[in-house]
């Protein structure tokens, strides 16, 4: 199983960790050809902005499109939720537009507001995730076919479409490897 890290800005490191823990043989992307023989790829958290206008300048947009197409697994992290959504409130930014939910940026404050909470994440089993939020997104709104995995106080916080997976939190940041284990879970059924 090879999974590609989108090594543009943010967590590139410590998602290539998880899944090196997790038995995956890791390449971290910056150019289009190196999607060519990944079964999957994962879009870290950082700063969207930042990841997006890099997306274009290296031509990387067409290609995560056609891998998403093709029904391969894209796993969005944070910055990496924005970049798959379809549309932010507020923003006009580059967005690959491929899950259909619209999210808000820095939902649950700025930097210092930062937190660790327990989930209850049911496609993971009945123990608790903790998860990570630094600066998160929010989905605020979903499409048809767009299954929530995990609300936190009411509001989606992970979400799944199809071969798109993405959360608001980083699971890279703890020690927990199921969140990475379900993602490489896809990427063996497709």
């Amino acid at each position: 199983m090879k999974i590609g890290v989108l090594n543009i800005q943010g967590a590139v490191s410590e998602h290539a960790d998880m899944l090196r823990r997790c038995g995956a043989e890791v390449a971290l992307i910056k150019r289009p050809e190196q999607l060519a023989d990944l079964n999957g790829l994962i879009i870290p958290g950082g700063e969207s902005t930042t990841i997006g206008k890099l997306v274009e300048r290296f031509g990387l947009g067409p290609a995560i499109k056609d891998m998403a197409a093709a029904g391969k697994p894209i796993f969005g992290t944070c910055a990496g939720l924005i970049l798959l959504s379809g549309k932010v409130a507020g923003s006009e930014q580059f967005l690959l537009g491929l899950m259909d939910v619209t999210v808000a940026r820095n939902a649950f404050g700025r930097q210092r507001e930062s937190f660790e909470t327990d989930l209850d994440i049911p496609v993971l089993g009945a123990h608790p995730f903790r998860a990570v939020f630094i600066r998160a997104p929010l989905i605020l709104g979903l499409g048809e076919g767009v299954e929530v995995l995990c609300r936190h106080n009411g509001r989606v916080v992970a979400a799944r479409q199809g071969n798109l997976l993405a959360t608001s939190f980083h699971p890279e940041l703890t020690d927990d490897e199921r969140m990475h284990r379900y993602f490489l879970a896809m990427a063996k059924e497709q």
